[in-house]
């Protein structure tokens, strides 16, 4: 980068405005960071809320607290809100917050396009649950009842609720689409002096990989739901059998876009995991290379292995084939992540503060998650399975425990860097063994009842499956309100605390580090260079 761009830099951050005004317009990155993450948190607990009212409804057989429209639009938002609206704009507050300093840059290149990609967030969340609300008055039915895949015929019939779903994915997409951008323009533009690619901290890695997979995949979907609202109000019939359109083939795009769009909410957390593993072991990386390869290699197979999740609509047997062969190939990168885990943790001086006990419990559930996964890959096994509850606990182990427990020990890794205080450790061990246990007493039993054949998405199901309802949903129950530790502790740390060193933790490599915890407003008053 050059100096005079660096300069330009400095003077656009020296003078900048206090209380409402500085976060309505800030294009600082670490305000940014710090907005997408608060927005994240905040949604994390709506979505929470929504599935405990679910798991309430399911707390014994028959219809008890209500109706199943209402539950499955209940279901349907918790999963939109959890994906879009908690889990991937955790992964952006990350990326703002942590790219510019981890490669030794002054900010994002593109900050005006960056407080533009965070404030579409808050319209689209209101969007999603205000048909909710819109029904209390008699206005419309309710919010998207179609789960958030909007599978026609469906969500062709279904209320209003789906069109105010469709608007909020179109102004989700656009923010994600935007912060891509951003996100490739700094990491190839603003590199400290010497940083090549291969020397970049495997974060910016996993970021890099995810904002190619967001510019490829968001157009896909955004073209699905607008033919899908098309087909709702202007007389087309691209996914109507009743016109001759084919509701298969919506299936074929909304899954190009939504097999991508797991490892969109993994690649980040595998990037910032093996930075924590090698804190908290006191050694380097093991195989930097391999796993730089490995994550490029899973993100070109994510691209084309989207049908596995509909195997029973319909295909042919090549296509079955085809399909099976190649989400079973992922599971090779994935192992040589795993591998590269371990090693980095084999003989290692570790220690188990809440970040590394996050992590290594973070590396045993999410390996449940794709053990679990490969059995849904095996065509003539996912006959028995699709739609069952074996389904929904194998997503939760990837998406809860690979998703929301990676972006929990990046925080409890970082939030002594971003605030300058250090959190309350025993209260943060206490935070990971209430999720870890609450976790599985919640998603074992669905495993159970998956098998036995209890299907998912219904508010009422055999006696059979009492038992196990029953324990899932007290384990539901514990893991949400353990959450609310999980806010106060973090909260605490804001407000105040033992004082946090520059580095933080002894381990801690990285140009982050150099930095005063917190950082100053503007990071770098001088690019440093790597060597």
């Amino acid at each position: 980068m050059s100096t005079t761009t660096v300069a330009h830099h400095d003077e656009h951050h020296d003078d900048h405005p206090t209380g409402i005004m500085r976060w309505l317009t800030t294009t600082n990155h670490k305000d940014i960071g710090t907005m997408y993450l608060t927005f994240s948190l905040v949604m994390f607990l709506v979505g929470g809320s929504m599935i405990l009212g679910i798991r309430a409804e399911l707390f014994k057989p028959g219809l008890q607290l209500m109706n199943p429209e209402f539950f499955n639009q209940l279901i349907g938002v918790h999963a939109l809100i959890m994906i879009f609206a908690a889990l991937m704009p955790a992964a952006t507050g990350f990326a703002n917050w942590m790219l510019p300093l981890q490669i030794g840059a002054p900010d994002m290149a593109l900050p005006r396009l960056n407080n533009w990609g965070f404030w579409i967030l808050p319209p689209s969340a209101i969007l999603l649950t205000l048909p909710f609300t819109l029904a209390l008055f008699g206005v419309g039915d309710g919010a998207l009842a179609t789960g958030w895949t909007f599978y026609p015929p469906l969500s062709v019939q279904g209320g209003i609720g789906v069109d105010f779903a469709i608007f909020a994915v179109h102004l989700l997409g656009i923010s994600s689409v935007l912060g891509s951008i951003n996100i490739i323009v700094t990491i190839y533009n603003m590199r400290a002096p010497g940083m090549t690619l291969m020397k970049m901290p495997m974060f910016a890695w996993g970021w890099l990989i995810t904002a190619f997979l967001l510019i490829a995949t968001i157009p896909v979907l955004a073209g699905a739901v607008t033919m899908l609202l098309t087909d709702r109000h202007f007389g087309t019939h691209f996914f109507d059998a009743a016109g001759g359109g084919d509701p298969i083939m919506f299936q074929h795009l909304f899954w190009f876009f939504g097999h991508p769009e797991v490892y969109i909410l993994l690649l980040p957390v595998w990037g910032f995991i093996p930075q924590i593993l090698q804190t908290f072991s006191r050694k380097p990386m093991y195989g930097y290379k391999a796993q730089v390869y490995s994550l490029w290699s899973i993100g070109a197979l994510a691209v084309v292995v989207w049908a596995h999740h509909f195997f029973t609509a319909g295909m042919p047997v090549p296509a079955l084939l085809y399909f099976m062969y190649s989400t079973m190939a992922i599971s090779l990168p994935l192992a040589v992540l795993f591998y590269c885990w371990i090693r980095t943790m084999w003989k290692g001086s570790m220690s188990f503060e809440t970040p590394m006990l996050f992590t290594v419990g973070w590396i045993i559930l999410f390996g449940i998650g794709g053990l679990t996964g490969l059995v849904l890959a095996d065509v003539a096994a996912d006959a028995q399975y699709h739609n069952s509850y074996f389904v929904v606990a194998h997503f939760h182990y990837t998406l809860f425990a690979g998703g929301i427990m990676g972006i929990m020990a990046g925080v409890y890794y970082w939030l002594p860097k971003m605030t300058g205080h250090m959190y309350n450790e025993k209260l943060g061990k206490t935070h990971f063994w209430l999720t870890a246990i609450s976790f599985n007493v919640t998603f074992i039993p669905q495993f159970f009842v998956g098998l036995a054949g209890m299907p998912r998405r219904i508010p009422d199901y055999a006696l059979q499956f009492a038992e196990f309802n029953m324990i899932s949903t007290v384990g539901a129950f514990v893991l949400g309100l353990s959450q609310l530790l999980f806010v106060y502790i973090i909260i605490s740390c804001v407000k105040g605390g033992k004082k946090a060193t520059d580095r933080v933790w002894e381990g801690a490599q990285g140009l982050e580090w150099t930095l005063s915890s917190p950082p100053p407003y503007h990071s770098f008053t001088e690019q440093p260079v790597v060597k």
